[in-house]
């Protein structure tokens, strides 16, 4: 069958309407616990209820694009502060009540930003401790795609350097373990967790001076900076909770 046999039988009506959109779980440790940015919907559906910041891909668009243009017109956070990487597909037919959508999630992972601004589609946003998120006042299937975010989280802290991407430029060793306990919820070991980091090939580069003494005062702590490991080699195996 040629082109025009073929065009003469289309009907496009004949297909269900779908659509891709994006959603983002952006992470980040604010006074030592794990939080994540949610948006109050300003529109239907689910009007008034918490959201993860996102919304439909534009057909020219790319995907990362369009998280990011979504990230920064519903909460003003910008690209080039964050560690930004693709989460998955969601795609459970009864997911959006509008029409078949699959959403494809990105991860956001940032140091502690200041108080975001609401913006197009957002009537509130605000971090919000990720103990506290109540699942059952998320839209659509956020609670599932949170959850899969945050569980990612904590293994990457295991096995790659990422939990920088939670620290400034520069950081202490102490910065850097109450990252790991805010993500993964225990404490550990200032001793163990200083010899674990350092002897890991290639995770830290020591930036040869320290940081600035506290408010309380407390002796000067050294400085670190991200190294070039893509992998940490031994990896920093997550201790289970009690």
């Amino acid at each position: 069958m040629d082109e025009k046999q073929f065009l003469k039988g289309y009907d496009p009506s004949a297909f269900p309407p779908f659509a891709v959109t994006v959603d983002v779980v952006l992470l980040t440790v604010r006074e030592g616990v794990l939080t994540v940015l949610l948006v109050e919907r300003e529109t239907h559906p689910y009007r008034g209820r918490l959201a993860l910041p996102g919304g439909f891909v534009q057909v020219d668009e790319d995907l990362e694009a369009a998280a990011v243009r979504r990230l920064e017109q519903e909460t003003g956070v910008r690209r080039d502060v964050a560690h930004v990487e693709q989460l998955g597909a969601f795609g459970n037919p009864s997911r959006d009540p509008r029409m078949r959508v699959v959403s494809v999630p990105y991860l956001v992972f940032a140091p502690d930003l200041p108080a975001p601004t609401p913006g197009i589609g957002a009537a509130w946003v605000a971090w919000v401790p990720v103990r506290a998120v109540e699942p059952d006042r998320l839209a659509f299937d956020h609670a599932a795609v949170l959850a899969a975010g945050v569980e990612r989280a904590r293994a990457k802290l295991e096995y790659s350097p990422v939990a920088t991407a939670f620290c400034g430029e520069e950081f202490t060793i102490g910065e850097l373990r109450r990252v790991y306990e805010a993500v993964w919820g225990v404490a550990l070991d200032p001793r163990n967790f200083h010899r674990k980091t350092t002897g890991a090939e290639g995770f830290l580069v020591p930036v040869g001076r320290d940081s600035l003494p506290g408010p309380e005062g407390g002796r000067p702590a050294a400085l670190y900076r991200r190294g070039e490991a893509a992998l940490l080699h031994p990896a920093m195996l997550r201790p289970t909770p009690h």
